[in-house]
């Protein structure tokens, strides 16, 4: 019996010291996130803030679905609402790198948040440039910092452009955008990339490995009205945001033809958060520039290669093909009713 007693103390003391290593191996990931909020950026925002295996050091602003001042101010009523004012806040670009903003209110309501007026932000907005902030904290938590762009690329391209060594000390990039098979703002390109293409080019190409997580893989991970009624079902200041957030895009998705709601940054989120959700696939990406129809597309080689082309007289031939080093890891699919159900939880509290 002594024996059994003493047995059982040791065993109680191994499963405490392997229940201490495991605690101590789930730090939580610093991650950055850019965004330009946004109905779904709220939600993904929501989830990154409510999502124990991360720590959010900065949400840097870009603009796109809203003016940049409005994104900021929408970033710091969000944060504010978490009661997260230890997330740094700051903005960054006001206008894309070539080209006019292209700002999407028809689908994210006037002030970018479905028309909800949140309390104004007990917090407030980090003094510093978004990119220069972005490069800070890279510098500062070097092979730590997870970057999870969802809008725009600008900022991104303009930390990286100014200080190209922070590729090599990001721990990961987990981009919203692009698509392989057909874009959302028109038959070529997703809205993110189309709203900032040479910025992207310059992402896509800066030696990283990026984890795009597209439009067509977001328009296959819907959120329907039961998603919506089980939102509904519980209460609190967050609970109640995103069910509202989740309320008017579903019905403007709904009035434009669609069945459901494509969950399209908080699926990026969600992917950064376990890579299990998407089913990924190494390819080189580019990103078209200069196309009449397809300007911002992201051309993604599924072969891996392209075929090398010899002069012959006055014609080519083709003599074998030239490999591509991958630069993307391009999701293809989700499992969405795993990805939902972790969404919803997060959001109730759970």
């Amino acid at each position: 019996m002594k024996k059994f007693f003493i047995y059982s103390i040791l065993l109680s003391s191994l499963t405490l010291i392997s229940m201490t290593a495991a605690s101590s191996q789930t730090t939580p990931r610093g991650v950055i996130i850019d965004t330009d909020p946004g109905t779904d950026d709220a939600m993904a925002i929501v989830l990154a803030l409510n999502s124990p295996e991360f720590k959010v050091e900065a949400l840097t602003v870009v603009p796109g679905n809203v003016e940049g001042w409005q994104g900021l101010e929408n970033a710091l009523k969000i944060v504010s609402l978490a009661n997260r004012c230890d997330v740094l806040v700051a903005g960054g670009a006001q206008h894309p790198l070539n080209q006019k903003l292209i700002t999407a209110q028809y689908w994210h309501g006037k002030n970018g948040l479905a028309n909800i007026e949140l309390p104004p932000s007990k917090c407030k907005a980090d003094p510093r440039f978004g990119p220069d902030l972005i490069i800070e904290l890279i510098h500062k938590y070097p092979h730590e910092i997870t970057l999870i762009p969802i809008g725009p690329l600008t900022n991104i391209a303009l930390a990286v452009s100014k200080d190209p060594s922070i590729v090599g000390l990001v721990k990961d990039i987990v981009i919203m955008g692009g698509s392989i098979s057909g874009g959302n703002v028109n038959g070529a390109a997703e809205a993110n990339i189309y709203n900032d293409p040479e910025a992207a080019q310059i992402v896509f190409n800066a030696g990283w490995m990026v984890t795009m997580v597209g439009s067509d893989v977001g328009e296959r991970t819907l959120m329907t009205r039961k998603e919506v009624n089980e939102l509904q079902s519980t209460h609190g200041p967050q609970n109640d945001f995103i069910s509202g957030i989740a309320e008017f895009y579903l019905a403007r998705s709904e009035q434009n033809g669609y069945s459901a709601a494509a969950m399209y940054d908080p699926l990026a989120v969600g992917i950064a958060l376990d890579p299990t959700l998407g089913t990924l696939k190494e390819m080189h990406v580019d990103v078209e520039t200069k196309g009449e129809f397809t300007r911002g597309e992201t051309v993604a080689n599924r072969m891996g290669s392209d075929e090398k082309n010899v002069l012959h007289g006055d014609h080519y031939e083709i003599e074998g093909v030239i490999p591509l080093k991958p630069n993307a890891r391009v999701c293809l699919a989700s499992d969405t009713q795993r990805f939902l159900r972790l969404f919803i939880s997060r959001v109730q509290g759970k």
